[in-house]
């Protein structure tokens, strides 16, 4: 055991632990790393482009009910991985549909004759500069303005809600009518069509499948500037490109979401594991289980002080005695966190279900932690944590995420390769991991996962402190990404990147193998010109 760290160190620990868990995704935050190459240059780039003024005057002369901006929009060239920095040359606030249909329309008739690209910018989640063009146009979808949102009830209720709405705002919304949507990232400060462009994952997932297998109908506004109505029995081959498409075949203005009843209340619990193999398998077990939990996650906590202690701000301990006597400092350990909804009138009954199925669990019995919490404040539970991280400057710092998405089969081996091996700690931010079941993904949308039935979802969720050397400093934390994926290329384990970045189209092929000639089939019928969405860098302006 070492020695206790400083307490100042503990306190910049805790604050970066903190980071918001999104999913993912979910939202429309990319990946950080390349599966098939080294990473790109550690600094931060900024790209300056020289301001067209054929083009500036060329997009002038569009009759809008918004408006164009050509000054003061280096917003538009941030993101949240606050790594690459390509300024547009002209940002939209569109008040109407028909306000992003004419202006890609325009930038389409233009043909080869302009390299204009078009990139729809959601709430700036992107971790790569994937919703920004270069020398571009960047609509900020957050202006879009067009009908309110619906909210249908009845026997399948769903609402409809803008491309540039918020998860948070929806959920709002919903909860009026005693409604939900079913699938969650865990970060809900989100737009609806930028996790719907790759998919939106989080612990439901395993019982209801990602954000996009919840999709009944999309309005989307293709690369030739058409307005399209699209669903599985309507343009299906364009509504099942777009879920999870990268933004590559059109930017999606309008959602209709599947909702469930809500409930009020969720039983929130945390218990740790100290072998990977015992942690894996009740996940598993839970995940196949017909009447389990409603949330099922993971984090590995590597070599932290006073992790109990910790939990104690959110959680109550079964058994405070014991809990007071864990040893979490110098393990690798497993954290199963699970939730049960439950409306008030029930609580009996969810208490008895509840101790049922922890009682078929294997976890360490002195670390069993428990909260209850009301629903709203349980789903958006991390934007405290960014709340906090502002008030401490890091929350505009780098983030070098890496997201992937591991065969069952090959769990095992990446977790006694990586986990207190590749990574001795993880004080630069949380990792998660979890299984969900393919058989609730539709695999006619763009998205790629491995073959096998259950893969897992592994997130290693890093801050970058700025112009560090250290082990907290961006180049040591992509180094380490790349030793992860270096390892999984060697060992054959079949991982697919979740929100992929790739350099090269060579690797994209890879990416989405026998996928591939269907993605460049609706790219060519979608979007001929490569105009949207140049960022994710997979196929070339025309």
């Amino acid at each position: 055991m070492g020695s206790p760290a400083p307490a100042s160190s503990l306190k910049q620990n805790n604050l970066l632990f903190l980071v918001f868990i999104m999913i993912l995704f979910f939202c429309s935050i990319p990946d950080t790393a390349n599966l098939c190459s080294s990473q790109s240059s550690v600094n931060p780039r900024t790209v300056i482009p020289y301001k067209s003024s054929t083009n500036i005057s060329s997009l002038e002369t569009l009759q809008l009910d918004g408006y164009f901006s050509f000054d003061h929009i280096d917003f538009a060239a941030r993101d949240f991985g606050n790594r690459y920095h390509f300024l547009p040359l002209a940002v939209l606030h569109p008040k109407s549909v028909s306000d992003i249909s004419s202006t890609v329309k325009h930038v389409f008739k233009m043909g080869s004759t302009s390299q204009l690209t078009v990139a729809a910018r959601g709430h700036s989640h992107s971790l790569q500069g994937q919703a920004q063009a270069h020398q571009g146009v960047v609509i900020n979808m957050e202006s879009l303005q067009g009908p309110e949102m619906q909210i249908h009830t009845g026997e399948l209720p769903y609402v409809d809600a803008s491309g540039g709405d918020l998860w948070i705002n929806i959920l709002h919304e919903t909860l009026k009518h005693g409604l939900a949507p079913k699938s969650w990232t865990d970060y809900l400060h989100l737009t609806v069509g930028g996790t719907l462009s790759n998919a939106g994952i989080s612990g439901q997932a395993f019982k209801h499948g990602p954000q996009i297998n919840n999709i009944y109908q999309l309005e989307v506004v293709t690369g030739k500037g058409e307005v399209v109505t699209c669903s599985e029995k309507q343009n299906a081959e364009l509504f099942y490109g777009v879920l999870g498409g990268l933004g590559q075949f059109g930017i999606i203005t309008r959602a209709r979401i599947s909702l469930e009843p809500a409930p009020k209340m969720v039983k929130w619990i945390r218990v740790l594991y100290d072998e990977f193999s015992k942690f894996s398998n009740d996940q598993e077990r839970l995940i196949s289980s017909m009447d389990s939990f409603d949330y099922i996650e993971g984090l590995v906590i590597i070599n932290r002080t006073g992790l109990l202690n910790n939990w104690r701000s959110s959680f109550n301990p079964k058994d405070p005695l014991q809990a007071s006597r864990f040893i979490s400092e110098g393990k690798t350990l497993y954290c199963l966190e699970i939730a049960k909804y439950f409306s008030p009138d029930e609580s009996d009954i969810m208490n008895q279900k509840t101790e049922s199925l922890l009682s078929e669990l294997n976890y360490i019995p002195s670390t069993l932690f428990l909260s209850e919490v009301p629903y709203v404040e349980f789903l958006d539970r991390v934007h405290l944590s960014e709340i906090k991280l502002r008030s401490k400057g890091l929350w505009e710092i780098p983030h070098p995420w890496l997201n992937l998405l591991i065969p069952r089969t090959k769990i095992n081996e990446f977790a006694q390769a990586v986990f207190g091996n590749i990574l001795t700690g993880n004080s630069n931010g949380p990792i998660l991991i979890y299984p969900v079941n393919k058989s609730k993904w539709n695999n006619r949308t763009s998205l790629i996962t491995p073959e096998e039935e259950i893969f897992y979802q592994v997130a290693f969720l890093s801050s970058a402190m700025p112009s560090s050397t250290g082990k907290d400093g961006l180049f040591h934390i992509l180094a380490q990404n790349q030793r992860i994926l270096d390892f999984c290329s060697k060992a054959s384990i079949g991982a697919k990147q979740y929100l992929p970045h790739y350099s090269t189209q060579e690797e994209w092929q890879t990416h989405f193998g026998p996928q591939w000639e269907v993605f460049v089939r609706r790219k060519s019928t979608y979007d001929p010109m490569a105009i949207l969405a140049p960022g994710q860098r997979i196929f070339r302006r025309k």
